[in-house]
């Protein structure tokens, strides 16, 4: 998409939108003859032009960027590396986020449910689950919800968590216009069952308030719900993609469980440190 010219951009981001050249013009504000002249290339936007047609259309920041570039302007929006020296307002936040939601688990993902960060109260529900994960190993967390050797054989109702999540991805590719959104879609889409319960039918009206996700393993039953938040007016692009998802118990059997796997950690822990320095 970046080899487009910036008509070629205009244009599959106000059809992405379901916009007419009128209705665009209006939320603009600018005439719809602008508009024709800069889907034909016969006119050229200044700078100021793509910002305000980018704020207009809802055009995410990376691809504001290639907006920018396709119409001749540097990008305006940085990509700065979560580990960069002045992210450290943002990651100590994160970090923050992440030890006050112990000990239910919680987890910040990039865009595309890339992990970034986790807290131990994730790390003791995957090892339970799953076993434990390699240290430094790439983990993708769609592709563990829905694929068939992640978290699959313990989710009791992976069908209508699976259902729900591919129509989170199918919003996010309709938003972004991102190829490699598309791409995790069209990944997710290829794992077997999946075809199969997007065509199942919703519970209907005696769902709850929210969509809870039934584990099962070894006679324990957790029952959880989570919460995505991101951040508030990014001016990053790696800011703007950040998100925070925390899990909370459905009921008490899991709440028992989460803090009792908290305890057994510490003592674990102090286990170790005392063998390890020979002891009292």
């Amino acid at each position: 998409m970046s080899s487009e010219s910036f008509a070629d951009h205009l244009r599959a981001w106000r059809e992405r939108r379901g916009l007419s050249q009128l209705a665009l013009a209006g939320q603009a504000g600018i005439s719809q003859r602008h508009i024709s002249f800069l889907e034909l290339g016969r006119s050229r936007p200044s700078r100021e032009m793509v910002d305000r047609l980018a704020i207009a259309l809802g055009v995410p920041l990376r691809q504001h960027n290639e907006l920018l570039l396709a119409a001749g302007f540097a990008p305006e929006w940085h990509e700065r590396d979560l580990a960069a020296p002045d992210m450290s307002a943002v990651t100590s936040a994160l970090d923050y986020i992440l030890k006050q939601q112990e000990p239910y688990p919680a987890v910040v993902v990039d865009r595309h449910w890339n992990l970034l960060r986790s807290n131990d109260g994730a790390a003791r529900l995957v090892e339970f689950l799953t076993g434990p994960t390699a240290p430094g190993a790439a983990v993708n967390l769609a592709d563990a919800l829905v694929g068939p050797d992640g978290l699959k054989p313990h989710l009791r109702n992976w069908p209508e968590v699976v259902r729900h999540f591919i129509r989170s991805i199918e919003a996010d590719a309709a938003v972004d216009g991102w190829p490699e959104t598309a791409a995790l879609l069209k990944r997710l889409l290829g794992y077997r069952g999946v075809r199969a319960a997007l065509r199942q039918e919703s519970a209907g009206g005696d769902a709850g308030p929210v969509l809870p996700m039934h584990f099962h393993k070894d006679g324990k039953e957790i029952t959880l719900f989570t919460t995505i938040a991101t951040l508030g007016t990014p001016q990053d692009v790696t800011a703007a993609e950040i998100r925070i998802e925390s899990f909370f118990p459905m009921d008490a059997a899991t709440q028992k469980l989460m803090h009792d796997w908290a305890r057994e950690g510490v003592r674990a822990t102090r286990t170790v440190a005392l063998s390890t320095s020979g002891g009292l």
